[in-house]
């Protein structure tokens, strides 16, 4: 029997930066049994530069990216969720849409690089270091012996996650 596939959607308010990183690290580490996306509850409509040079300095093809809204997950034809995460505060408290399937929610909330204001070298490291704590996250979660937990102790450990 094939492994199932699972899909996530990170969530942020711009889809700009924490989220892009999120689905880039996701798709790469996650060796084809989770396939991410990304969106946001009001996308500025560009990827910011900073987070497809993180990205390409983790060797991850940076090719493809959107700012998009979440309104396209929503949708019935859209790729059904297994996991819904939302990545900035802001985005955590807004109102989500009702999403197909009914996913699993958690909030893994990452101080916003895009936001920082400082010299071009301490905005690559504001970059870095979400990067690094989106990474060591997905790594938990690819860690989870999904195929063996119930819902409710993979919702537990997911929405956990997002405190580390």
């Amino acid at each position: 029997m094939a492994e199932k596939t699972y899909n996530v959607l990170f969530i942020c308010t711009g889809n700009s930066a924490r989220s892009i990183l999120a689905e880039g690290l996701m798709n790469e580490l996650g060796n084809g049994r989770f396939h991410a996306y990304s969106a946001g509850s009001h996308p500025n409509g560009k990827v910011n530069p900073l987070a497809l040079e993180t990205l390409a300095s983790y060797r991850i093809p940076t090719d493809g990216f959107r700012s998009k809204n979440w309104d396209e997950f929503a949708k019935p034809e859209a790729p059904q969720m297994d996991f819904v995460l939302t990545v900035c505060d802001k985005a955590a408290g807004e109102v989500c849409p009702v999403w197909p399937g009914q996913p699993m929610t958690a909030h893994w909330g990452v101080a916003d690089p895009a936001a920082f204001e400082g010299s071009e070298d301490a905005k690559r490291q504001q970059f870095r270091d979400a990067a690094i704590t989106l990474k060591r996250r997905i790594e938990l979660m690819l860690a989870l012996p999904l195929d063996r937990l119930d819902i409710l102790a993979i919702h537990r450990e997911v929405k956990g996650i997002g405190t580390k």
